[in-house]
């Protein structure tokens, strides 16, 4: 396994990120959802390397096989952590891929750190631009709504982790479900998360207001955006996420997947892969 080093916990231990650094070309960069971890690229490590792609994924600390710190899960940590990880492999002209809570990566490290090395930004079935309850969302998250979820990862994390793969996948929709295989290994690597990084994300994705962050995409030179959102997300809905992204990021592309849930990536997976490629080759002309 590879591992980076990306700062230190207040005992100076090091804190280290696994990652994978596969293939040749223009670097894509995979920021998996919560609570998973790097290996949910699978399909797309298969593929997108075979097409002229170098692709570089990491599990966020507290996830995978990432050492697991007590504190640190908040977005500013998040993205100097991605920082770390660009600076040490020496990437440029990246395509950023967040998927889930990974799009709040995306969008605050191009805001706090002015978009270094980056050159294409996707958004996938994204917590952009934010999760919280407000007139403006009013079926978004509420306080009440936030406890009750830390209050199941602490009652019982496995029946919690359980039940948020279900509607990962909407998996009572008979077209877009996964077999239950691909559910056990799915659980499997939601496991594999610290306790304290599983309660602590969802404080962090559910209360991170990412509006200021988006507007830094749209600036002096527009960044080439791709907004990628399932019409059946049961965890992000489109209707509060991507089709919201455009009055933050105007220039952006919108592709909604129709019948698709949250975890595309897997069920949409030709079709995903396809879009990405096209986009980090050819920017929005891809899409045409």
């Amino acid at each position: 396994m590879n591992f980076l080093t990306v700062g230190h916990d207040p005992q100076h231990h090091p804190i280290r990120l696994h990652y994978v650094d596969l293939g040749e070309g223009e670097p894509i960069v995979l920021l998996h959802g919560y609570p998973a971890s790097l290996e949910m690229w699978e399909q797309q490590l298969l593929e997108l390397p075979r097409h002229g792609a170098r692709v570089v994924a990491y599990s966020r600390r507290g996830f995978g096989y990432s050492d697991k710190p007590w504190d640190g899960y908040d977005y500013d940590t998040f993205a100097d952590d991605l920082k770390a990880v660009l600076d040490a492999l020496d990437l440029h002209n990246v395509t950023l891929v967040g998927f889930s809570m990974g799009g709040g990566e995306v969008a605050r490290y191009m805001h706090r750190h002015q978009g270094a090395r980056v050159g294409k930004v996707v958004f996938v079935s994204s917590v952009t631009p934010y999760l919280f309850q407000d007139e403006a969302n009013p079926a978004g998250l509420s306080e009440e709504d936030r406890a009750e979820e830390i209050a199941r990862v602490r009652a019982d994390r496995f029946a919690f982790l359980r039940d948020y793969n279900r509607q990962f996948y909407s998996s009572g929709l008979l077209h877009a479900s996964v077999g239950s295989a691909s559910m056990h290994w799915m659980q499997q690597l939601c496991q594999r998360a610290a306790p304290w990084a599983t309660e602590a994300c969802i404080a962090a994705f559910g209360t991170t207001d990412f509006r200021a962050d988006l507007a830094f995409l749209s600036l002096a030179v527009p960044i080439p955006t791709l907004v990628i959102h399932g019409s059946h997300d049961e965890l992000s809905a489109a209707k509060a996420g991507g089709r919201r992204m455009w009055q933050y990021v105007p220039q952006a592309a919108y592709l909604e997947y129709d019948g698709a849930p949250h975890g595309l990536f897997l069920t949409d997976k030709d079709r995903f892969n396809q879009d990405v490629l096209a986009f980090a080759k050819y920017g929005l002309k891809g899409l045409e």
